[in-house]
């Protein structure tokens, strides 16, 4: 299937430049997402969405969302917090970089990032398009400038009528931002919005006791695909046992682990191994009768000054939250090369996050 700039907009681009891979953000069976630039612009910061790395047998699916965030960004190009379509061809999409922190991570409590995200979602209610998967917080950013953006059109629709159907979508956007705002500024709250999200609508309501099971079911169990919320204790309990058994080998310097979330079965165990010379599969000979699902020797595990390991880059890398890793490389440019030789080799390639970690 193929998407040329030839079948999507006058204002794209007419030939695509060379485009420079710098970072892989997440990878799943719907696409692989690219962080780089075009040649001749470094400095400028491009998405590339490849939908054709998606494995053949979800394909089709995988191109129906990539059709879909192709329609919704051109209709809200030049609207202020959302992301701008560059370019498209015949293995996925371009779009613009968006510089933000996640709203689970930002955690917002001044009144004018939620005077923005409403201002967002009017001006994509006057084009006539729904986000339709809001209720991620992920999905929403705080830009440094302290004002919010969307991203991840791959949900969202275009409505030719505003009718009972569109109103709805419309509406369930909104009420998705509310329960944002009741999440990380609740004081901000006004008595209508807690009405709001006191009374769910009859096809919300609908929805919740029907389709949801099922999507679930299909994004969670056939396409190895979930929210992973909820740590569990598997650390606590585990941990010390696993740590023990890998530093039995001389070769071992230290460990460090992390948790990560496992589609639709709760938390994995990532475990960085500091390590000259030895391999995973040598590691992991020493680990029998023990459950640890991703193993990365790596030569030099981040610490402080004082020597104690950054558990807290750690678990960036296990989670694959590079936009989060960016950020603080910014403000610790000194752990820049370790960490990104570190992430380079990461083994978790998808978005999912840990709620009660984070």
């Amino acid at each position: 299937m193929n998407y040329s700039t030839s079948e999507t907009d006058a204002q794209l681009m007419e030939t695509i430049p060379a485009f420079y891979e710098t970072a892989v953000f997440k990878r799943d069976v719907f696409s692989e997402t690219r962080a780089g630039y075009f040649e001749g612009e470094p400095e400028t910061r491009i998405i590339r969405r490849v939908v054709s790395a998606a494995p053949w047998w979800s394909s089709p699916l995988a191109w129906w969302l990539a059709r879909r965030e192709i329609r919704g960004l051109k209709k809200v190009r030049g609207i202020k917090g959302t992301p701008q379509l560059l370019a498209t061809d015949k293995d996925g999409l371009y779009r613009s970089w968006t510089d933000g922190t996640p709203l689970h991570l930002a955690r917002p409590s001044h009144r004018e990032w939620y005077l923005s995200a409403h201002r967002i979602l009017r001006d994509m209610r006057r084009m006539g398009v729904t986000h339709n998967d809001l209720q991620k917080p992920q999905n929403w950013l705080m830009t440094p400038e302290g004002e919010a953006a969307v991203i991840d059109f791959q949900l969202a629709s275009v409505h030719r009528r505003r009718g009972a159907y569109y109103r709805l979508m419309a509406y369930e956007d909104f009420r998705h931002l509310i329960k944002q705002k009741r999440n990380f500024a609740p004081d901000l709250m006004t008595p209508t919005e807690k009405r709001i999200l006191a009374r769910r609508s009859l096809p919300s309501r609908i929805w919740l006791a029907t389709g949801k099971k099922a999507y679930n079911f299909i994004t969670r169990t056939i396409f190895n695909w979930s929210d992973g919320e909820g740590t569990g204790d598997r650390i606590d309990n585990e941990g010390p046992a696993i740590i023990s058994a890998l530093k039995s080998d001389p070769r071992v310097k230290d460990v460090s682990l992390s948790l990560y979330s496992l589609p639709a079965k709760g938390v994995g165990i990532y475990a960085f191994v500091e390590t000259l010379n030895a391999d995973e599969k040598s590691l992991r000979a020493r680990l029998k009768g023990y459950k640890v699902e991703l193993l990365q020797p790596v030569a030099h595990l981040p610490r402080r000054a004082d020597g104690s390991v950054r558990e807290d880059i750690l678990r960036l890398v296990a989670m694959n939250q590079m936009t989060e890793l960016d950020e603080l490389l910014l403000r610790e440019p000194e752990m820049r090369a370790l960490v990104e030789a570190l992430a380079a080799h990461r083994l978790n390639f998808t978005d999912r996050r840990i709620t009660q970690m984070e």
